[in-house]
């Protein structure tokens, strides 16, 4: 009776083919079923899809009543929802968010109906259907009728809040989507009622200024100024010598604020994992027990004994570890790396002699297959959920497979270098990813720096920038400086609270110091451009800013020792290393080798002063995709971002500055003006007159040269002959003394010409000017005045300077007359210098007199300034 037991399941007998889709193909089905099902419900009940179309109306009628119409739509949505989150799956807030909502506007539907005729209204199809009837039975029993619509009411706004994820008040509020559709009605009824006031107002404002300008036009051609005009220009006076003596006091004053004011709003984001990618390729080793015999077999032909240990299979390479036996030299063992190399058929092999912390050595062999190690992974795991604070990094995995996270405030900087294509952008994303899954902006602030422009202008909107990302050079440094003054205005926090660092003082204030991380992708562009002043604030930053919470992470794909100085490797002990080119630059980083053995995408050694050799990494991966994810979420809880001003602006250091850092302007030297006087006065520049007269370096005088160049004083260089002077000694004395709007009149960066210039109209300082025999209209374009102001600053400084303009003498007759030139400044200098001294104190400049107006008059051709 040993017959064979026979299927229970009829189908078993029938050979059916498996249906493997992916997740994104069955969602997709599943969206174009739900669009196709809501919109034949939506057009049934119009009766335009045939006898299905009018089969489901009917039901939808008695079950739903009113809420039919809605049904369909539903639908549509929920198909919408799944379309969007094809890589995460439906949280239930989404699923209550709509149960709540047709809950709420079913039986709202049905309960505003009179109780005695509930049941008799769904059969003619009108209120909530059968649904609207047993709900509204429910409520009304519980609450009764006004309980009963507040509850409804308020499950209504949750149900929409759950729905949209997005807060009450752009529901209802100002915000709204409602109210942005009624404002426009409302400000068109306001403008048609308000239109014929309006009109009348305007036409009399135009009457009383066309009448007031010929008025002033009859006074200006008679040359007479009326009373109120002169109390105006006097009242203007008075203004500009208010604003005067504030811009030179604040001139005088270092750029150190002693309290800064941090955009506060509150914001508590809390990102959802599911942003992020989590399915990713695993690593295959190929045959591990069969490499372990070859490796064995190898060190046997050269007489080496060893006992094989374990074996790992890393995201990117499979470590064999194996024990020496006693009185082997490991030198022995690393000279066989090529070896090795051949007999595994794998290249580059590294070999670890010893492991850390392990009487083994470790050799290491490139996996058949690589595993790409996600950054959901990193952040999945158990050690990122037991962190001690919200600054601890994502690196990657180890050979073991084990999540490696670190503190940033123990690096507490980073320096990363590698070649092209070895990972460091991602390194810089998943890093910075990391750190805003882990703090808000009220916590954590990035000034983030990219000359190539396409890594990280993604993250620009983020409320967690203090500036929108840097790409230029002078910005850079300023930021740095910002930095430095940033970190002398904390250090004093402390100093008066009492406390030692950041993390304490955040304990007991109440308003705290968010955290400041400081991102330079390629540094070696900015070092090669500003190498010195971008040294000497990034050595003093890593230097003293730890405790007060500001971090350096540097990227540079050049790790030469022009870039990677030894002061800033000596700062920053915490490194990255990526697959370099050669030893050379593997020592450059990390002051071992190592580096150059390494397999690129992401395989990394990395480096703390607490571990006595470098650990080997595979980086977080993570794809533009998902930064565009965790970036747009951020964006749609915070809304627009709130910079803070000043950061990139021209910063004064304050304190010790360190080198290079002597507490002027980035582009300002203290010789400046002596240089200006003396190149105006002599009517030519060059850079070795600068070097005798002011006893500088070449160095030094040229730097002066480009400064006079970018301020508009001098021209560009011209061969073997002096610069030309663009300026005349007559203009050179006026813009010590008169200024346009605060602004002097030769600074081309910042000088404006006010709109009415000439024909006898006003000017913005509250004089009148004048005009002889010379009509000018306000047609005239920008061009032409500045051509013509051009020419008259060259006939002024040419009838000013026609002795010394000499170009064409013998260099012997250039040097005796600027011999004698010297002498008579010297002389001149002297003289103002004690005058100087015994009428202002020290450390305070003299206050410029605004002037009070000019004329300007025609004589024999030439045009001058009369006060």
């Amino acid at each position: 009776m040993g017959g064979k037991k026979k299927n229970s399941n009829p189908l078993d007998y029938l050979n059916l083919p498996e249906i493997n889709l992916d997740e994104k193909a069955k969602r997709s089905i599943l969206v174009v079923l739900l669009v196709v099902f809501g919109l034949i419900s939506l057009l049934g009940l119009f009766n335009l899809s045939g006898h299905f179309g009018e089969f489901i109306a009917k039901w939808l009628t008695l079950i739903f009543g009113f809420g039919k119409y809605l049904v369909p739509l539903i639908f549509i949505y929920w198909a919408v929802i799944i379309s969007r989150k094809e890589k995460k799956s439906l949280q239930f807030t989404d699923y209550l968010g709509l149960g709540l909502l047709f809950i709420s506007y079913q039986t709202l539907f049905h309960f505003f109906l009179d109780v005695n005729v509930w049941e008799s209204k769904v059969e003619a199809g009108v209120g909530g259907g059968y649904v609207g009837l047993y709900l509204s039975k429910l409520f009304y029993y519980v609450f009764g009728f006004w309980g009963g619509l507040l509850v409804l009411f308020a499950l209504l706004l949750i149900s929409l809040v759950l729905v949209f994820n997005t807060s009450l008040s752009r529901l209802v509020g100002e915000e709204s989507i409602f109210a942005k559709i009624i404002r426009p009605f409302a400000l068109f009824f306001k403008n048609l009622f308000s239109r014929s006031v309006s009109e009348e107002e305007s036409d009399g404002q135009q009457f009383i200024q066309e009448a007031r300008e010929e008025v002033l036009s009859s006074w200006q051609k008679k040359g007479v100024q009326s009373e109120e005009e002169e109390e105006e220009e006097e009242e203007e006076e008075e203004e500009e010598e208010v604003s005067a003596a504030k811009i030179l006091a604040q001139k005088n004053k270092p750029k150190v604020q002693e309290k800064i004011v941090w955009p506060k709003r509150r914001i508590k984001i809390d990102l959802p994992l599911e942003l992020l990618n989590n399915k990713f390729s695993k690593a295959i080793g190929g045959d591990t027990e069969a490499n372990a015999a070859k490796i064995h077999k190898t060190l046997e032909k050269f007489g080496i004994e060893v006992e094989m240990g374990e074996t790992k299979v890393g995201p990117t390479v499979t470590q064999y570890t194996f024990r020496p036996a006693e009185g082997v030299k490991l030198s022995r063992i690393t000279t066989l790396n090529n070896d090795l190399s051949l007999s595994l058929a794998a290249h580059p092999i590294r070999i670890e002699a010893p492991i850390p912390g392990k009487s083994l050595v470790g050799i290491e062999v490139p996996n058949r297959a690589k595993a790409i190690v996600g950054l959901r992974e990193i952040l999945e795991d158990q050690a990122f959920k037991d962190r001690k604070n919200n600054l601890f990094v994502a690196l990657g995995k180890d050979v073991s497979g084990t999540a490696w996270l670190y503190d940033l405030t123990r690096m507490p900087h980073l320096l990363v270098a590698g070649a092209t294509n070895s990972g460091k952008s991602v390194c810089l994303n998943a890093i910075i990813v990391s750190l805003l899954y882990q703090n808000n902006p009220d916590d954590l602030r990035f000034i983030m720096v990219d000359p190539k422009r396409v890594e990280l202008p993604t993250y620009n909107g983020i409320p967690h920038l203090l500036t929108p990302v840097i790409t230029d050079v002078n910005k850079t440094i300023n930021a740095l400086k910002w930095c430095l003054n940033e970190m002398e205005r904390r250090y004093d926090i402390l100093n008066k609270a009492g406390k030692r660092n950041i993390q304490s003082y955040n304990q007991t204030a109440e308003e705290k110091l968010p955290y400041i991380v400081f991102i330079i992708d390629e540094l070696a562009d900015f070092m090669m451009t500003a190498g010195k002043d971008m040294e000497a604030a990034i050595i003093r930053l890593a230097q003293m800013s730890r405790a007060i919470g500001i971090h350096l992470i540097l990227a540079t794909q050049r790790p030469s020792v022009d870039v990677i100085t030894g002061l800033i490797k000596a700062n920053i002990p915490t490194r990255i290393a990526f697959s370099v080119a050669s030893l050379v630059d593997s020592k450059t980083i990390l002051d071992a080798s190592g580096a150059e053995k390494l397999l690129g995408q992401g395989d990394m050694l990395f480096m703390t002063a607490e571990f006595a050799k470098p650990k080997r990494i595979q980086g977080a991966y993570l794809s533009d995709e998902e930064i565009t994810n965790v970036v747009n979420y951020i964006k749609e809880k915070s809304g627009p971002a709130e910079y803070l001003e000043g950061v990139t602006d021209r910063q004064k250091v304050a304190g010790n500055a360190g080198v290079g850092l002597d507490g002027n302007y980035g582009d300002e030297d203290e010789l400046f003006e002596a240089a200006k006087e003396i190149i105006v006065k002599a009517g030519k520049a060059s850079t070795s007159m600068l070097q005798r007269r002011l006893s500088i370096g070449y160095g030094r005088a040229a730097k002066i040269l480009d400064m006079l160049e970018e301020s508009g004083v001098i021209g560009p260089p011209n061969g073997s002959k002096p610069r030309e002077v663009l300026i005349s000694q007559a203009e050179y004395e006026a813009m010590g003394e008169e200024t346009i709007s605060g602004v002097p009149l030769h600074n081309r960066a910042t000088a404006q010409r006010p709109d009415s210039y000439l024909a006898g109209d006003e000017g913005n300082d509250g004089t009148l000017v004048f005009t002889s025999d010379l009509t000018h209209t306000e047609e005239d374009s920008d061009s032409n005045d500045e051509e013509e102001e051009e020419e008259e600053e060259e006939e002024e400084d040419f009838a000013v300077n026609a002795e010394d303009e000499t170009e064409e003498a013998s260099e012997e007759e250039q040097d005796e007359s600027e011999a004698e030139e010297d002498s008579e400044e010297t002389e001149d200098s002297e003289a103002q210098a004690e005058s100087v001294q015994s009428e202002k104190p020290a450390g305070q400049e003299k206050k410029e007199q605004t002037p009070t107006g000019s004329q300007l008059f025609e004589e024999d051709d030439e045009m001058f300034f009369s006060r």
